[in-house]
């Protein structure tokens, strides 16, 4: 941590829906320690079975969670750091869209920073519409309520219009 600076608290979402998804999401989480300011509070969700959303058909279920890191950089570093991670974890670039993938790392926010870039958008602008991320958000920061917002994120999840079934808990413990 450079001087006295306060890290920013960072909410990523991760999700994996091929191979050892639980292995994928745990290699993530690595991933996202080595980044992460130590002495700070490194909160993690449950992980969440969940049906895929918007993808080709036949794509396999995903695995998803979300955790939330101190962050001592600016939103386009840690873009460039997650990027990086994933592809040292095995994703691989697909021409489709919302395509079975091994890792899906997303920035969701990071503190109260406010960002539209072509590379990232902060928040993230689906955090609202997706009981896949709301939920494991709603588990370790329900009071939270993000930049530009009033609605808290458990507000949020239990206003959520959606046709998503209900979430399974696939294991407590990331």
């Amino acid at each position: 941590m450079i001087g006295n600076e306060t890290p920013h608290r960072a909410g990523i979402a991760l999700g994996s829906n091929l191979g050892d998804r639980m292995a994928h999401l745990r290699a993530a989480l690595g991933a996202l320690r080595e980044i992460h300011t130590p002495g700070q509070p490194l909160l993690t969700a449950p992980v969440y079975q969940t049906e895929p959303r918007h993808c080709p058909p036949g794509s396999p279920q995903f695995l998803n969670t979300v955790v939330e890191i101190a962050f001592n950089g600016g939103p386009l570093e840690l873009l460039a750091l997650t990027q990086a991670a994933e592809v040292r974890l095995g994703r691989e670039a697909k021409p489709e869209r919302n395509a079975p993938r091994v890792i899906d790392i997303d920035i969701l926010y990071l503190g109260g920073e406010t960002l539209d870039h072509p590379a990232l958008t902060l928040p993230h602008p689906r955090i609202g519409e997706r009981r896949f991320v709301l939920q494991p958000l709603a588990d370790i920061r329900p009071d939270l309520a993000l930049p530009g917002q009033t609605a808290t994120i458990r507000e949020t999840l239990d206003h959520l219009v959606t046709d998503e079934p209900p979430l399974i808990v696939f294991s407590e413990i990331l």
